[in-house]
């Protein structure tokens, strides 16, 4: 009798903490499509506000200064404090920084509402990727896991601009910062219920970031993705700006990046099952499938930067989505093997403070569209793709020689 109590209680213990990682992928889906506040920033200070292409530049620049903040600082409360408090905290500041948005108006408050939005960006993040890593013991299934949440994400970040062009025509602009709020605090509450506090009891390895740091293959791969996520978060930040050089409206953008949705939802689950598969482990090394990833972010970027027509702009959204899954399914693979216990949050802190990193460039795109236009534009994106291509291969020499760590996780 004794005997079958532990199998008995273990199946429905796992199949609750599965359930609870699809929750947070699922409030990471919803907080990425109510994300109107970080998505609607630059037209919101560029044009809701008059103050110019210029400004919408520096505002996001400045928000990528509060996004590269706040990572650390989400990975680092993650691992220390739990992923519940950390979560539930991180949400509440994001509330409070959408409704200051709403009421902000002259240029030095939004500079600073927009640092304050991006040190909350992404904070979400570390602690999912944590409790991915802590619930699902095969690595295929991990990295299923952490991709499945840049799915979400993409798919919401799609979601936020087709939805909120259409609010921001209709309603204004204060609206979407509101309702941004609402949803922050929705998966505050929802992440509260979902996630368990941290033990008391429990005893984790102190892991510092300068530990994180002197892993070689880290530091590679943060290159990567700093040169890779340019390219991706020009659909995000290189796209208005060009829309607004084009004089096209704020509907324009949600158009493209309704088409950017489709392509997702359409192409992410045939990619995954080509890449990653039904199994235990994954099909391919991770590298070669970062390095085909990055180079179709380049394309895409790069052809976007030569449309001027809302179907050119579409186009170009499209062709970024084989990029954004095959660099995702890269990056989850690495999340899910690399990271030590007690240090995913902060392994994860640092590969998404590199999408940070990679917000920084719109005030030198802004500018470099008004010095050498779009062609400048194109060079300059296509530039960071190839270093992130080339960069793959000291990325894969820092793997072969790399010392094997023991992995206190079950492997199949």
């Amino acid at each position: 009798m004794a005997t079958h109590a532990p199998a008995a209680t273990a199946v429905p213990a796992e199949r609750t903490a599965r359930s609870a990682v699809l929750i947070l992928i699922l409030g990471s889906l919803m907080v990425k499509a109510g994300g109107f506040s970080w998505d609607f920033l630059a037209y919101y200070v560029g044009d809701g506000t008059g103050h110019g292409t210029t400004a919408a530049g520096a505002a996001l620049t400045a928000f990528g200064i509060g996004w590269c903040l706040g990572q650390a600082s989400a990975g680092a409360l993650t691992d220390r404090l739990g992923q519940r408090t950390a979560l539930v905290a991180l949400m509440v500041l994001s509330a409070v920084a959408c409704l200051a948005l709403a009421v902000a108006t002259s240029l030095p408050a939004l500079l600073a509402v927009a640092v304050c939005l991006g040190l909350t960006m992404e904070a979400h993040r570390p602690a999912v990727s944590a409790a991915i890593n802590e619930t699902i013991s095969t690595e295929a299934g991990r990295t299923r896991a952490q991709t499945w949440t840049y799915f979400a994400s993409n798919v919401g970040i799609a979601v936020c601009g087709g939805a909120g062009g259409y609010l921001a025509h209709h309603h204004g602009y204060r609206t979407l910062f509101v309702v941004n709020a609402v949803v922050c605090l929705a998966f505050a509450v929802i992440a509260r219920r979902t996630l368990a506090p941290r033990p008391t009891s429990a005893e984790t390895p102190r892991i510092t970031y300068r530990q994180v740091w002197g892993d070689p293959t880290l530091r590679w791969i943060t290159l990567v993705a700093v040169c890779s996520m340019v390219c991706a978060w020009g659909l995000i930040s290189v796209l208005p700006l060009l829309m607004t050089d084009d004089g096209l409206p704020a509907t324009a953008f949600g158009w493209a990046m309704v088409a950017n949705t489709v392509a997702v939802l359409v192409l992410t689950p045939p990619l995954m099952r080509l890449l990653v598969g039904r199994g235990d482990t994954v099909r391919f090394p991770f590298v070669p499938v970062l390095a085909i990833g990055s180079a179709f972010l380049g394309l895409g970027i790069t052809i976007a930067a030569f449309q001027h027509t809302v179907l050119g702009y579409a186009i170009a959204a499209v062709v970024l989505v084989p990029g954004e899954v095959f660099y995702s399914v890269a990056v989850g693979a690495y999340i899910s093997t690399a990271a030590p216990p007690g240090a995913t949050g902060r392994y994860q802190a640092v590969i998404s403070g590199a999408t940070a990193l990679a917000s920084l460039p719109p005030l030198g795109i802004a500018l470099s569209l008004e010095a050498g236009g779009r062609p400048l534009v194109a060079l300059l994106l296509a530039a960071s793709a190839s270093l992130a291509v080339l960069a793959c291969l000291p990325l894969a020499r820092s793997l072969r020689t790399r010392t094997t760590r023991p992995d206190t996780r079950s492997r199949p």
